[in-house]
């Protein structure tokens, strides 16, 4: 009767913050510009009007127009239908990368503060030695031993960089948590650890970790599209906005500045509007 009570109570409180962080405007702006690129990014194929590899050499460096939007590049490809079909690439493997962080980190986390002792001590100090490495030097590094840079060396730097992060700021949520009665009850009942941990602490740190990976999510963006800009990130001539950014920037400086600008806002939105939603949440959800 009382875990019922207490299930009806936490589900009530969870309607409210729900409520409350509807009319948040810093959450409506981001969860409105987030949501369009993921509606460009489900639907680019019927919102572009070219191939995004399609070449006009007739039309070379052509700024916006009702023909080109968004104008073409230096090899003739119009930078609107690239940066409509890189919204899909940019978003998919941010998307991988932060939910594979999240996910071992938030498991590191809560067997590390659920267990203690050493074994947590360890692990936080390798882990903070991760951390420490910036994440351009563990890409040149990955990219230098495998000959090449691809998709999946992309999702997994980005992944194995945020799993620190990620598994300290649960591990702190989880700390508290394991002290608290119904953890002690559980134990009581003799469950199992994997029990106590993901169906006992793991929905209560939830609404942490969710603010945690909103947060490495907007990292994500701004990564991917660095490692693309530096060439160690996707495979060359892909249409993400980092490589349309690495390949464009030049021509800035001779006055063609189109096809940089629209990937680069591009890039600039998203983030902004996953940093708002994740202040908007840490507010609601008092974290």
């Amino acid at each position: 009767m009382k875990d019922s009570t207490n299930s009806e109570a936490k589900k009530l409180v969870l309607a409210e913050r729900l409520a409350v962080l509807k009319k948040n405007k810093a959450f409506v702006v981001g969860a409105s510009i987030l949501g369009f690129w993921i509606f460009c990014s489900i639907f680019s194929k019927f919102l572009v009007r070219f191939d995004q590899d399609a070449m006009d050499f007739e039309s070379i460096n052509s700024p916006p127009s009702l023909k080109f939007w968004f104008g073409t590049d230096s090899t003739g490809r119009d930078v609107y239908s690239r940066v409509i079909i890189g919204a899909r690439i940019i978003m998919v493997i941010s998307f991988i990368a932060t939910a594979l962080g999240a996910f071992v980190g938030a498991s590191l986390g809560l067997i590390a503060g659920y267990l203690k002792g050493k074994f947590d001590m360890i692990l936080m100090r390798i882990l903070e030695a991760i951390s420490a490495i910036p994440v351009i030097i563990i890409a040149l590094l990955a990219v230098a031993a495998i000959g090449r840079s691809s998709t999946v060396i992309t999702v997994l730097i980005i992944g194995f960089i945020f799993t620190p992060n990620v598994a300290r700021t649960v591990r702190a949520a989880v700390l508290g948590e394991s002290e608290l009665e119904y953890v002690a009850a559980a134990k009581l009942r003799t469950e199992k650890t994997a029990h106590i941990l993901f169906r006992e602490i793991l929905p209560n740190v939830l609404p942490t970790l969710i603010v945690e990976f909103t947060v490495r999510l907007g990292y994500a963006i701004f990564a991917v599209a660095t490692l693309s800009f530096l060439g160690v990130g996707l495979e060359a001539g892909s249409p993400d906005w980092g490589t349309q950014v690495a390949d464009t920037w030049d021509k800035i400086f001779t006055n063609i500045w189109w096809p940089t600008l629209f990937p680069a806002v591009a890039i600039a939105s998203v983030a902004v509007s996953i940093n708002l939603i994740s202040d908007a949440l840490l507010e609601v959800f008092e974290l």
